[in-house]
């Protein structure tokens, strides 16, 4: 080894010490166990994705988990058909929809929020049960600014919900209440999309 590559070594020793110390001192602090709120909205691509791959992963320690999708119901779902072919007694998951099609096409305001009250019963008793691991609430922002739901009610289930019990909010456009009752926010931004030039949305890609 050269002198320029030991001292390149060295540098780069000092750095990645330098982060470890601040890695370990982030560690040291998160001592509260707890189930968290995760929030993943913007208008880019891949917050469902985000929230199934947690899915996945909870449910790959044998976790109960439950999905309740708003807004989609019609549309096939790759996801759901290998998640609900799982052994449910090794692999325990719910999947709920609210099973009509999108608000813009059904121009249906009192079905769709038949539809989404029908869903959030089952969310909300998934909500109170301490042996549900992950709630998932696919599109939740919509059924709360349409005001298919009571704002107040989900967050007071969402408060009450079991001490370990984890949830997960997707959607675009969520409001600052549901930031603030969030433990995790993430915005997915769009630079480009596929779509906005006249592409298809690709099966087993998009949906």
């Amino acid at each position: 080894m050269t002198e320029s590559d030991n001292n390149k070594q060295q540098r780069h020793k000092k750095r990645m010490q330098a982060r470890k110390e601040i890695v370990d001192a982030g560690v040291s602090r998160a001592l509260e166990e707890r189930g968290i709120v995760i929030v993943y909205t913007g208008d880019g691509k891949g917050k469902t994705t985000a929230a199934v791959g947690t899915v996945t992963r909870a449910l790959g320690y044998g976790y109960t988990v439950v999905v309740g999708q708003f807004i989609k119901g019609v549309w096939e779902c790759g996801e759901k058909n290998l998640l609900t072919q799982l052994d449910p007694d090794k692999y325990p998951l719910q999947w709920f929809e609210m099973g009509t099609d999108f608000t813009w096409e059904t121009q249906d305001f009192e079905a769709d929020k038949a539809a989404a009250l029908a869903l959030w019963v089952k969310l909300k008793s998934a909500l109170a049960d301490k042996s549900v691991y992950l709630v998932v609430m696919d599109e939740l922002t919509y059924a709360l600014n349409y005001k298919w739901l009571d704002k107040a009610e989900v967050l007071e289930a969402i408060e009450n919900r079991p001490p370990e019990q984890s949830v997960i909010i997707t959607g675009r456009g969520a409001k600052q209440y549901l930031v603030d009752v969030a433990d995790t926010v993430t915005e997915m931004k769009s630079h480009k999309h596929a779509f906005e030039n006249g592409i298809s949305a690709r099966k087993g890609v998009e949906w």
